[in-house]
């Protein structure tokens, strides 16, 4: 663990108006994942394959046990509509904070006044681009203060009649932050994050991934640059649309003009290879 990691452990990256991040632990970096490749590829790799060129073969040809072999646990607090989403995300381990042994706490997620706003016209599941006006924005956020408070006097109430935990609790509402202990290797992280960070993610959720991403980019720097060239800023064509490109594209360009984009070397005649595949 680097240094610049090692300062990152414990960090509180805070998210929302309660929440946040803490890195509790890592196991391996980018070295990890090369050394894994590496003893599939059997001896002599090394010396054909710089480290950073291995890792973007890996990410380019979606190799993902390497990435495997390398862990992060976190600590996180979130909203429980958020832990909701987030938990659709199966492969990792958590541990949640439990509303059976323990009292919840009274803190709740209130959106900032920016993220007060109408649905959308054109995403079933998302909301529109602008914010209601303030007026408007400042009285929903009262309304949903309101009912927060309300319903977590009447949870200490039922917990005063002796009520049981597991049951004062059920009318709390999805607002209520919770934590939880998360741990799960790079391959699944990178899956949550291109899920997550991208813009069509709820903001609310979009913002523990960023917060995620910024510490998984510090740990695994080469691993994390092949990852936003390969998956986050790349696209999929379909067959059809594969066929459509064929009928427009020109000669292949050569190696030296691809240079010019950063394509170099066996990532370039890969990329030469696809166009003339497209064009026979």
């Amino acid at each position: 663990m680097t240094e610049e990691v090692q300062a990152l452990v414990g960090k509180e990256f805070p998210c929302l108006d309660k929440g946040f991040v803490r890195l509790i632990d890592v196991m391996g970096d980018d070295a990890a994942i090369v050394q894994a490749a590496r003893v599939s590829y059997g001896s002599g790799t090394k010396k054909v394959h710089e480290d950073r060129g291995l890792i973007r073969y890996l990410m380019r040809h979606l190799h993902t046990t390497p990435f495997e072999m390398v862990e992060f646990k976190f600590h996180v607090k979130l909203p429980i509509f958020v832990a909701r989403q987030w938990i659709r995300h199966r492969t990792a381990n958590v541990n949640e904070y439990s509303g059976r042994y323990s009292e919840m706490k009274d803190e709740f997620y209130l959106p900032a006044p920016d993220q007060v706003r109408a649905q959308s016209d054109s995403n079933k599941q998302g909301r529109a681009d602008e914010a209601f006006d303030t007026p408007t924005a400042e009285r929903i956020r009262a309304t949903m203060l309101h009912t927060q408070q309300a319903l977590y006097d009447e949870y200490q109430d039922l917990l005063g009649t002796n009520l049981a935990r597991e049951i004062a609790r059920i009318n709390l509402p999805v607002s209520n932050y919770t934590e939880w202990y998360w741990k799960i290797d790079l391959h699944n992280l990178f899956h949550f994050l291109r899920l997550r960070i991208d813009s069509h993610a709820q903001y609310e959720i979009r913002v523990y991934g960023e917060a995620l991403a910024a510490i998984v980019k510090a740990a695994v720097p080469m691993a994390y640059e092949a990852f936003e060239d390969y998956l986050v800023n790349a696209e999929r064509f379909s067959g059809p649309e594969l066929r459509a490109l064929a009928s427009i594209i020109g000669s292949a360009p050569s190696e030296e003009e691809l240079a010019v984009f950063g394509l170099k070397g066996r990532e370039a005649r890969e990329f030469i290879a696809k166009l003339e595949a497209l064009r026979s």
